[in-house]
């Protein structure tokens, strides 16, 4: 007994030595966290991958009718062939309506241009009359021209050795980001072929590492954090979805251009959680300013209606209640998720407070049954005792 409460006041001195070293050495330690996370991006990439893809294939592994020994082999490969098919063809499909979209609307701001010369050729026959006060105010002006030559070539040769620089920065990140991004695809491929045994290999590392007890709750919570992220990707792509086809029918309703493109737009950008759909909103309505402002006028005013719908009925019924997450805590979690992270975070916050926001619930349960707290003290009160 004597050893264990030695072998644990080591502990706990080490670990106060090792922490204490960090906060004297914080700039080493984010350089080499961010030098490992760097090392295992491909590999962290990859499992994000194959967690994404799983939602959609185990569905559809699910209902492949393959019941023969032989033929039953074969589930899992058709699976995820299949998943990536309905990945590409919707990717194909987006950029099939948008490309063409965005190309018509460069079209119709190109045939603009020169009506807008015009005007503007207008006005500057307007100022001729200005002319002679302009040519006095030049005649008094007292300008170094070789000087300014001279600076203007120094500042060219700097924006050119810059650009070339960047330029060879840029090739080498393109390169770096499409290897990673190939390397990761593959991990992924692994992983989803062989999840059944990388998670019986995982529950055997933690159940060798840690006690019974604590081996379960870790399994318990990764669990509740496996069924919360599915929820929320399965949701966020349906609550997407129906959000883009009313935009796409009120839109063909109401005789807006772009009805189509503007729609994919807002489905695309709507599973970027509460934010998403404003940038949807932004381009849609610039696309249509170039041919009619007043119908841009009308799709913020269409944006404005559809953005109530979606998010007193839609979102809360198809996404909150996947999650089981609070509004306000949703909206704090975009908040904090966008600040720390960008996009990612925020679509990565969302399931993690919720994870969290169960677990807590549960702690707080726990705690209120073993003090045996009356139901009374907490819950709410009635609206008359309130006024009393």
């Amino acid at each position: 007994m004597e050893r264990q409460k030695i072998k644990g006041l080591l502990l706990v001195v080490c670990g106060g030595v090792a922490f204490y070293c960090a906060l004297q050495n914080l700039g080493t330690v984010f350089g080499a966290l961010g030098w490992l996370l760097g090392v295992l991006s491909p590999f962290l990439l990859g499992g994000a991958i194959a967690f994404v893809l799983n939602v959609p294939m185990r569905a559809i592994e699910r209902h492949l009718a393959l019941t023969g020994r032989r033929t039953a082999k074969l589930r899992r490969p058709l699976a995820l062939v299949l998943t990536l098919a309905a990945v590409i063809g919707v990717l194909a499909l987006a950029s099939g309506v948008i490309g063409p979209g965005v190309t018509e609307a460069v079209m119709s701001i190109a045939r603009q241009i020169p009506g807008a010369l015009e005007r503007v050729q207008r006005e500057l026959e307007n100022l001729s009359g200005y002319l002679p006060l302009l040519e006095e105010l030049a005649g008094n002006l007292q300008v170094d021209w070789q000087a300014l030559s001279q600076r203007a070539i120094a500042l060219v040769q700097s924006w050119g050795s810059t650009l070339l620089s960047t330029g060879g920065g840029m090739i080498g990140g393109v390169i770096s980001g499409v290897s990673t991004f190939v390397i990761s695809l593959i991990f992924s491929f692994y992983i989803l072929l062989q999840k059944e045994a990388l998670s019986r290999q995982g529950r055997q590392v933690l159940y060798a590492l840690l006690p019974t007890a604590g081996a379960d709750r870790c399994l318990e919570i990764l669990r509740l954090a496996g069924r919360t992220f599915s929820s929320f990707l399965s949701g966020q792509c349906l609550e997407a979805c129906i959000l883009g086809t009313l935009f796409v029918v009120s839109m063909t309703l109401f005789r807006m251009p772009y009805a189509l493109l503007v729609g994919v737009l807002i489905a695309l950008t709507a599973l970027i959680p509460i934010v998403g759909a404003f940038i949807g909103c932004a381009v849609g309505a610039m696309l249509i300013a170039v041919t009619d402002p007043w119908k841009a006028l009308m799709f913020i005013v269409l944006f404005l209606v559809l953005q109530q719908v979606e998010g007193n009925l839609i979102y809360p019924h198809v996404v909150g209640s996947s999650v089981g997450l609070p509004s306000i805590w949703v909206l704090a979690a975009v908040t904090l998720g966008g600040s720390l992270m960008g996009v990612a975070g925020m679509l990565f916050f969302i399931p993690l407070c919720s994870v969290l926001y169960a677990l807590f619930r549960g702690f707080v349960k726990n705690r209120l049954n073993v003090r045996a707290v009356p139901v009374s003290k907490w819950q709410d009160l009635p609206p008359d005792v309130g006024r009393k």
